[in-house]
């Protein structure tokens, strides 16, 4: 997936990146934030947040985002994370087919089919994947998935987010 080509006014051209961040990231704020860890998910996430708001990358969401989020029982949760999903509303050109078929080889991989579909879809439409669950991202690297994929504090890190 290529990243999304704008125009800054002045004849430059500057690469956007698709994120495609998973629903349990985009729950982080409601976990315990008496855990550092989560603390510091909390506040990479809100950091990825504004720079989003601000232009520098775009949010991809896809159809398992809104089937995972209508599942969450805390209705104040749901809706304001259904309302996220809509106002950061980008989606990609993919074949449901391709994606459907990529999503039953991770699950053959080892990869549970929810997070088999999310990290599908990612790879179909975004540069790169971030979620909060270390489990998935560690078979998600070991089994040759074709996207970049990091933690929120890893990607803040790594793109030196401030």
């Amino acid at each position: 997936m290529s990243s999304v080509i704008t125009g800054n006014g002045g004849g430059a051209v500057a690469m956007k990146k698709r994120l495609y961040i998973d629903v349990c990231t985009l729950c982080r704020p409601y976990d315990d934030q008496a855990l550092l860890p989560i603390r510091l998910e909390t506040d990479a996430y809100y950091l990825i947040m504004n720079h989003i708001d601000h232009g520098r990358y775009t949010a991809v969401v896809s159809p398992v985002h809104f089937a995972e989020v209508a599942d969450i029982a805390d209705v104040y949760q749901r809706i304001e994370v259904e309302t996220l999903l809509e106002r950061f509303h980008a989606t990609g050109h993919y074949s449901a087919t391709a994606v459907r078929q990529r999503a039953e080889m991770l699950v053959r991989g080892r990869i549970g089919v929810a997070d088999a579909a999310h990290v599908a879809f990612a790879e179909a439409m975004a540069d790169v994947f971030i979620s909060s669950d270390k489990g998935l991202i560690k078979r998600c690297r070991t089994c040759g998935v074709r996207i970049e994929v990091h933690s929120p504090v890893e990607f803040v890190t790594r793109e030196d987010l401030r």
